[in-house]
């Protein structure tokens, strides 16, 4: 039976279910999931993420699950029978808010009616498409698995089988794209009226096969990804879709709730290879090898790669990292009570970035422009430096 509590005081928590299997490898991608047809590890797979999740169920007692992400991979290839096993047992192990937030990440060529049936029926409510772009000549040359008709007619069956929360991924900096194409891409998908938008731009990663040819092909330059990026703030802003993180942009109230958690501190735990959790003070990652996953979970042996006790300092930095991402940003208050760090230097800066339009204080809070944003790493890493040097103050105090 599912856990029943009344305690509505619990720490919220989300759980991460990392689906490590896809049709194809995309030509970009170094996220840890194989390629091609391995059928024959699905039931063990799944048998290795129930028992992770019973074993892992009772260490948080005094948590309430309010957000549950099944990401990949390609949860939708995996399939239904899978996914609701895998639902069932966290609901079993783990208290669910009776309003929890639940996604699965689908590619459309493995979008079927009965799939969204059968999930929409197990209580998944939040689902996130993987267009990327409507240039077919594009998506065949990333390893896209569908054309962008099928992601239309896939988009199209959410909403019949009654989604309501539909996430779409877009990505700009695409190889033979241009600003002009880019704009154009917006504003096709715009007519199927998402609930929410992802805009990622292209990252070129060491260990993917696009790397190994990138000189080859036309990619957009920096300045141009930034003029891309802009674009989409301007577009999806008069569409009303209010940039509450770097690259993310919603219709009210259908933020990700899940990402969020990453985004502002939250507790969660995630499961599956190479899976990481920030959970009881300590972030951990798990083996990023499946079949070391499965045989470690059978076998009571160990899975957990790396285990990191977080010092406050630390904590103080990825504040600084995440907040940052975020149109809520961040506030002097709220510093300096959760790291005991003076603010002061930090805002000194903060005011710099202001001068040149890469920062505003509103609300008592600072947070980053959309100019600001695309530079964000060297103002936070600034920052960090600048945090570095500074004294408690309970030690200035003294």
């Amino acid at each position: 039976m599912a856990i029943i509590t009344t305690n509505k005081n619990k720490t919220p928590l989300g759980i991460y279910i990392h689906i490590p299997f896809c049709k194809s490898k995309c030509e970009y991608c170094d996220f840890y999931s194989l390629g091609g047809n391995h059928e024959e590890l699905y039931a063990d797979y799944t048998d290795a993420v129930c028992r992770h999740i019973r074993e892992t169920g009772p260490l948080a007692p005094k948590h309430r699950v309010d957000t549950i992400y099944f990401g990949g991979g390609t949860p939708s290839y995996f399939g239904e029978e899978g996914l609701a096993t895998i639902l069932t047992a966290v609901r079993k192990n783990f208290d669910v808010a009776p309003d929890a937030e639940i996604t699965f990440e689908c590619n459309p060529d493995s979008v079927t009616e009965k799939l969204l049936r059968r999930l929409k029926a197990e209580g998944f409510n939040r689902a996130s498409l993987g267009i990327q772009c409507d240039d077919d000549g594009i998506l065949a040359a990333l390893g896209r698995p569908h054309s962008y008709r099928q992601a239309v007619q896939a988009f199209q069956k959410l909403r019949k089988e009654g989604f309501d929360n539909i996430s779409v991924d877009l990505m700009y900096g695409l190889p033979q794209q241009s600003p002009f194409t880019w704009r154009d891409t917006l504003q096709n998908v715009l007519t199927l009226r998402p609930d929410h938008i992802s805009c990622y731009g292209l990252k070129v990663e060491q260990g993917t096969p696009l790397y190994e040819y990138q000189d080859r092909v036309f990619l957009p330059s920096d300045d141009t990804q930034v003029d891309m990026y802009l674009a989409a703030c301007e577009i999806l802003k008069e569409n009303k879709y209010e940039q509450y993180e770097i690259s993310n942009f919603a219709r009210r109230g259908k933020f990700s709730r899940h990402n969020m958690k990453y985004w502002t501190g939250g507790e969660y735990i995630g499961f599956g290879p190479n899976a990481a959790s920030d959970f009881a003070g300590k972030y951990y990652t798990i083996v990023g090898d499946l079949q070391a996953y499965i045989e470690g979970i059978r076998t009571g042996g160990q899975v957990i790669a790396d285990v990191l006790e977080i010092p406050v300092r630390e904590r103080a930095g990825d504040y600084l990292m995440l907040r940052l991402r975020t149109n809520r940003g961040i506030s002097a208050q709220e510093y300096e009570r959760q790291y005991l760090l003076p603010f002061g230097p930090l805002e000194d800066e903060l005011k710099k970035c202001a001068e040149r339009g890469h920062a505003v204080f509103e609300n008592d809070r600072w947070h980053l422009t959309p100019r600001g944003m695309m530079i964000s790493n060297s103002i936070i890493s600034e920052l960090q430096l600048i945090q570095d040097r500074c004294e408690p103050l309970t030690r200035r105090r003294m």
